[in-house]
């Protein structure tokens, strides 16, 4: 991180409670151990994430009230020795959002955002920007939460959409739309941003092409702790075939 990089947070509005992993029968469920008792809770990230929970792994659960939830609570954050790594799939658009109405990107500063899930196609991309001139800039935005030795990796398990997306993007670059994706990694360990290769050559392909075909790639990490996301700056990346 930079040290002049800009101050950007983002408080929860929710309290978060301490549990610990035990499970996970199915991609969006996890069972978990809270003030002693066993309770099923929501995973909303369906990715791999077999090295983050793993049996007797610090979470933090979220309580949830809706009326027609099957579970009373959602799984939020784990614990990898003392970094905090958020597992909320909907927080990254929320604090992108923050930073582009805050001006705390610079590639992003004259523009602001026009729309958010804004479909081109057969796609729906996170953002659609507009700048001072009418132009538009489609963004679209990827989580990360898989790091080894300060690398982080995307993605931690086959995405054939998050491929699909980046092939897309490419595809309206090359007809002239200003294209960019960003990629957020939720934990502030990282130093080096890389495609995984190993996990999911379809997807590093595809990012590779689609930043040869003028799509601006960006890389920012953000600290997240028990009340707050804090951004933290810009990472390098490489995106070649290892």
């Amino acid at each position: 991180m930079k040290s002049d990089t800009k101050h950007a947070e983002m408080c929860f509005d929710y309290k978060l409670l301490p549990a610990i992993f035990e499970g996970r029968p199915n991609r969006f469920l996890t069972i978990v151990r809270l003030n002693g008792e066993q309770v099923t809770s929501h995973l909303p990230d369906p990715g791999r994430l077999q090295e983050l929970l793993i049996p007797g792994a610090r979470v933090l659960l979220k309580r949830e009230d809706g009326p027609n939830r099957k579970t009373k609570y959602s799984t939020q954050a784990v614990y990898q020795g003392e970094t905090l790594i958020s597992l909320n799939t909907l927080l990254p658009n929320r604090f992108v959002a923050l930073l582009l109405k805050e001006k705390i990107l610079s590639e992003f500063s004259d523009w602001r955002v026009k729309k958010r899930e804004a479909r081109c196609g057969n796609s729906r991309f996170d953002f659609l920007l507009q700048n001072p001139a009418g132009e538009e800039l489609w963004l679209e935005v990827k989580s990360v939460t898989f790091v080894e030795q300060g690398i982080a990796r995307f993605p931690d398990a086959v995405t054939a959409r998050g491929a699909r997306h980046l092939r897309h993007l490419a595809q309206m670059s090359r007809a002239g739309k200003k294209c960019a994706v960003l990629f957020l990694v939720q934990r502030s360990d990282a130093a080096l941003f890389k495609p995984y290769w190993q996990r999911d050559p379809d997807l590093g392909e595809a990012l590779v092409n689609a930043h040869g075909q003028g799509v601006k790639v960006y890389v920012i990490s953000a600290e997240v702790t028990p009340d707050k996301m804090i951004y933290r700056g810009k990472l390098p990346f490489e995106l070649g075939r290892e």
